[in-house]
């Protein structure tokens, strides 16, 4: 049975009265938090396979915080991100968003609007690893698909029937009725719905 790894929020800001007060916020829901001072303290710790978000001050010593995110983007981390703003810094914030945060949050902010954005954050992340997921056991059972079977199954997507199938690949209508039968079989799909669906699944999520 897979174990599911509890969802971590990470904290990664240079003030630590800040760092203590997100920990005891978001710790008081029942989530697991790690805080960082700076953003290469973060680094050293994460890694793709780490499910949660991340909760960044837009200003830091050092590498800021359109810097992490345009790393964490180099590395493959995908983590939902929350930017945390001083008045002052909207515009940056503004542009961490542009970058791929979900959205930031001026100083002093809310409690319950920090807490929805983190519960936000996490779902996401978890939506988009089931998707990956998904789209892994896809593109696993499309391997076992031999050439023939693919160009099947292609035109299957296309909308084609047998009869066309088997014009546009010299054989038999039989022969492209087998074609198929090992197809359904090897994509574990019920119905040619659910093949076509499987497959235009795998395509948008390769885009």
């Amino acid at each position: 049975m897979k174990i599911s790894t509890p969802p971590v929020v990470f904290v990664v800001d240079d003030d630590p009265a800040m760092r203590d007060s997100l920990r005891w916020l978001i710790e008081s829901t029942g989530l697991q938090v790690e805080t960082f001072a700076d953003a290469q303290a973060f680094l050293a710790r994460i890694y793709p396979e780490v499910p949660g978000c991340l909760v960044l001050d837009v200003r830091m010593p050092g590498m800021s915080g359109i810097d992490l995110q345009a790393e964490m983007a180099r590395r493959g981390i995908g983590l939902p991100t929350i930017v945390v703003t001083g008045h002052a810094e909207v515009a940056m914030a503004v542009q961490a968003v542009k970058s791929g945060a979900i959205d930031f949050i001026e100083k002093p902010f809310s409690d319950q609007l920090l807490l929805d954005r983190v519960r936000q954050g996490i779902d996401m992340d978890r939506r988009e690893r089931d998707g990956r997921a998904r789209r892994g056991e896809i593109l696993r059972r499309m391997g076992l698909l031999t050439q023939r079977e693919r160009e099947v199954l292609d035109l299957v997507v296309a909308g084609k029937p047998n009869r066309e199938i088997a014009a546009t690949l010299h054989l038999s209508p039989k022969t492209v009725e087998v074609h198929r039968a090992h197809v359904m079989e090897k994509m574990q799909a019920s119905s040619v719905a659910e093949l076509v669906r499987l497959a235009l699944f795998a395509q948008e999520r390769t885009r």
